[in-house]
């Protein structure tokens, strides 16, 4: 299998609620639970791609670009972003859509850069 195969076959789509026990006082999602979500769909796309054991080292620049209200439908989506020896790193995106309508739109980005680790919890190699 190819490199750009994996990349593919390893993307990940989670869909989630928005139920107000997340949000704050402004019902709108917590940041903290927008980073958890996407932390956990890097963690799924990075081990779906290297099928193996994988640590979250670093999150880059995470952008909230809309607040995401109580009541909707969020989307995450994780994709391989780029490839080293030990590391990767993975770009999750979060959409938000209106349960009761087709308006959709990008909320969140970042990404996170995860290493691949042996039993002895050491970096090893991706490839």
């Amino acid at each position: 299998m190819t490199i750009e195969q994996r990349i593919e076959n390893s993307k990940t789509t989670i869909f989630k609620a928005v139920f107000p026990n997340t949000t704050n006082h402004y019902d709108t999602l917590f940041g903290g639970t927008a980073m958890q979500l996407m932390d956990e769909t890097a963690f799924i796309t990075a081990t779906r791609f290297g099928r193996q054991q994988m640590v979250t080292v670093s999150s880059d620049k995470i952008d909230f670009k809309k607040a995401i209200p109580a009541g909707t439908i969020i989307e995450l989506s994780g994709k391989i972003s780029h490839i080293g020896n030990t590391s990767l790193k993975v770009r999750v995106d979060i959409f938000v859509e209106e349960m009761y309508s087709s308006f959709r739109e990008k909320a969140v980005s970042g990404e996170f850069t995860f290493v691949a680790i042996d039993e002895n919890k050491q970096p090893t190699k991706i490839l």
